[in-house]
């Protein structure tokens, strides 16, 4: 199939360029809509008890929650001065209509007790949205927050805290750092590819598909938000890997082009041609192997019920498929039409240098030899090490976004330090008696407030034979002492009717089993589809085993990394962050899916040239030295640019992007060295004719059917006998 296309695009390359180009700019055109569909929440499952009660709560009693704590503070005035109550009942007035369910001014307040500062010159007013969704909340707090503000001249100074700030400063903070990111990357990779190609022309190649990449997948997203909810984060993850698996590509395609091209006689008209259909049947089958198993992996996070996990698999999956095809029809097709031109533009000191086509010489072939020589030391030690690095994530705790994600200098951030002004800070659940007489309810309340740790229970509102209360502890609401308080309070049964129990504490406790539930079955899906198409790519079930092995290795690796960092608190002030003391429970799971696709990417291209080589020669040693030999210098210069690319959203100010940037950082690095470089090598040198292994049907099958390297025959028939064990 590779092999018949790179035959169309060889001679309809200018009909190809052109129908690519026009689509580019149709979806470019499109795709920039997309931002009006995007939606702010998804964090919640809907099947959960904290949803369940919130939904609940809304059409019994509207939202009763605080979503919105809106500070007032004066150097000069205290809360009981006229002038400063006056200007508060000003604001809460005016307000925005239909952007509140709910007001409490601390001037009206049953018990006042909370909602003024310790010395009296800070003054609280707690505010629930209108809506039933977390959209329509963040819509009505994007309409609500200008009127929350002080006016200037009155001597008040206005903080705004509570989660919705949180998201609002999140998005905000996010949007900035992911156009500073990219200002940061692009030209440092541009640059960096120029070294690498030495001509400007075939280092604008991974700049090309990375735009295509771009602007196709945000057009593709645009598409799937006219069927489901897409998060506005989903936009990091098509920068993220769109440019990250472009450049990939590209580098893949274009270096084995020019290999391709430096081998056919300079005066054949038609090596071009010839150097594309080679190109195709081999670095394009490696790229079109390297997007289905990074599409597949970023497909597992759609079996989660939180939409938020979700848009991060379509926008994911989006950007990878795009950056494939782009790589597999508009790169082919350019250079194609541009043949030797491709190093037009060449460096001075690059000119006269030939392109080397490497073969089982070299020093990367020499290090692939010294590892073979001593496989178990090396597979000893490396294991070794890599699980002493994984060991943090052993201890890791769990928890969910609050104020602490953002830089300390943001508003909800400075807000929620404000709030310690009024005392110790204070955590919520709500709690929704359905079915229970007057006399059930008020002794249900008392049980709760019996629970070790809660210091009171108060009726918020009650109709019918529904009773809502709201029980209250000191303590930040993702910790693992409010958790255990949370399912503490769940184990308090009333003695008629039925309660629920909702808030942010008993969201975070949801999310996490939520999350824990649905992994195994995320990870048996990232295995399964990992082992077929490997199959597929090599015939052999010995290797795609031992690719999601090293694979596990590298990502457990980043995972105690990152746990030691952000959950531990390490590094934090070099790194700029405010150490939450655990770790986002979403943020594992969408760093596994990313990291198992982008592990397979240098897996697959390693694994491709190593496999060429083994058909043409039988050799296993000679196999495994030639293609790392040949895959060295081309996967270093991709992992290069690709940390370049991570390494830019390393400086996100927000913590879980920061944590999610390093991760891959780390993961990447693990990757390209240790496990490429030493433990391939090794493994493959102990498992020697098994790395090939298949049971006979299978094997037979794949030597008919198979999606073999170049179309590269395998070895004589004595030399397969492994393949019937």
């Amino acid at each position: 199939m590779i092999e018949r296309w790179g035959s169309f695009v060889a001679r309809r390359s200018l009909a190809v360029l052109l129908a690519g180009l026009a689509v580019a700019v149709a979806a470019a055109a499109y795709g920039v809509g997309v931002f009006d569909s995007l939606s702010q929440g998804g964090f919640d499952d809907k099947d959960s008890e904290s949803a369940r009660e919130l939904a609940l709560e809304q059409d019994t009693f509207g939202n009763q929650g605080i979503d919105v704590v809106a500070i007032y503070s004066s150097d000069d005035l205290t809360a009981t001065d006229p002038e400063f109550q006056a200007e508060v009942e000003r604001i809460v007035d005016g307000y925005a209509a239909g952007t509140t369910s709910r007001v409490v001014p601390y001037y009206a307040a049953p018990d006042p007790t909370g909602l003024v500062s310790e010395d009296g010159h800070a003054a609280q007013v707690l505010v629930s949205l209108a809506g039933t969704t977390q959209d329509d909340y963040l819509d009505s707090y994007d309409e609500l927050a200008p009127t929350l503000e002080a006016g200037s001249g009155t001597g008040l100074e206005t903080d705004i805290a509570g989660a919705f700030a949180v998201f609002n400063d999140v998005n905000e903070i996010t949007s900035e750092d992911l156009a500073r990111a990219e200002m940061i990357s692009m030209p440092i990779v541009l640059v960096l590819a120029l070294l690498i190609f030495g001509s400007l022309v075939a280092a604008s190649m991974p700049a090309l598909v990375g735009l295509l990449a771009m602007v196709g997948a945000l057009a593709l997203v645009r598409v799937i938000t006219g069927f489901t909810d897409v998060s506005v984060f989903s936009v990091n993850v098509i920068s993220l890997l769109g440019i990250g698996l472009a450049i990939d590509y590209a580098l893949f395609v274009v270096s084995r082009f020019r290999e391709e091209l430096a081998a056919l006689p300079v005066d054949d008209p038609d090596a071009s041609a010839t150097a594309i259909q080679r190109t195709m049947s081999t670095a394009g089958r490696t790229v079109l192997f390297s997007g289905l198993t990074v599409a597949a992996a970023m497909s597992s996070l759609l079996i989660f019920p939180q939409a938020f996990l979700k848009s991060m698999g379509y926008g994911g999956m989006a950007a990878v498929l795009v950056a494939m095809v782009a790589a597999l029809t508009v790169l082919p097709a350019t250079l194609r039409l541009l043949g030797r031109r491709v190093d037009a533009g060449r460096l001075p000191w690059r000119r006269r240098r030939p392109v080397v086509v490497a073969d089982e010489r070299g020093r990367w072939a020499a290090l692939a030899r010294g590892v073979m020589r001593r496989p178990w030391l090396v597979i000893g030690l490396t294991v070794t090490g890599l699980l002493l690095v994984a060991s943090p994530f052993l201890g890791a705790s769990w928890g969910s976004v609050d104020h602490k994600v953002l830089p300390e200098d943001a508003p909800a951030h400075v807000a929620a330090d404000k709030l310690l002004e009024f005392g110790p800070e204070t955590s919520t659940a709500q709690l929704l008696l359905t079915g229970a007489s007057d006399a059930d309810a008020a002794a249900y309340a008392d049980e709760v407030a019996a629970v070790d740790g809660v210091l009171a229970v108060q009726q918020v509102a009650a109709e019918g034979d529904s009773t809502l209360l709201r029980a209250t502890w000191e303590g930040n609401s993702q910790t693992e002492a409010s958790q255990a308080l949370v399912e503490a309070v769940r184990s308090v049964e009333p003695s008629s009717g039925e309660v629920l129990v909702g808030g942010q504490s008993a969201a975070t406790v949801d999310l996490i089993d939520s999350v824990g539930s649905h992994l195994p079955l995320m990870g048996v899906i990232v295995v399964v589809v990992m082992l077929i198409l490997l199959f597929l790519a090599f015939g052999s079930l010995v290797l795609p085993v031992k690719a999601v092995v090293m694979n596990l290795f590298s990502i457990t690796a980043s995972f105690g990394v990152v746990t030691w960092i952000f959950a531990d608190g390490h590094l934090s002030g070099l790194l700029g962050f405010e150490s939450q003391g655990f770790l986002d429970a979403t943020n594992p799971i969408l760093m596994l899916a990313i990291l198992f696709g982008l592990s397979m990417d240098y897996e697959v291209f390693l694994l491709s040239r190593i496999r060429e080589q083994w058909d043409q020669s039988g050799d296993n040693d000679l196999a495994v030295a030639t293609g790392v030999q040949k895959t060295g210098r081309i996967i270093t210069s991709a992992a290069v640019l690709l940390a370049v690319v991570i390494g830019a959203f390393a400086t996100s100010g927000i913590v879980f992007m920061k944590m999610l940037g390093i991760g891959m950082l780390v993961a990447l690095l693990v990757d390209a060295t240790i496990v490429r470089a030493l433990l391939v090598p090794a493994t493959m040198k102990l498992l020697g004719r098994w790395n090939w292994w298949a049971p006979a049907p299978l094997a037979r099958w794949w030597t008919r059917y198979g999606f073999r390297e170049g179309g590269v025959p395998p070895a004589p028939e004595p030399d397969r006998e492994y393949a019937r064990v």
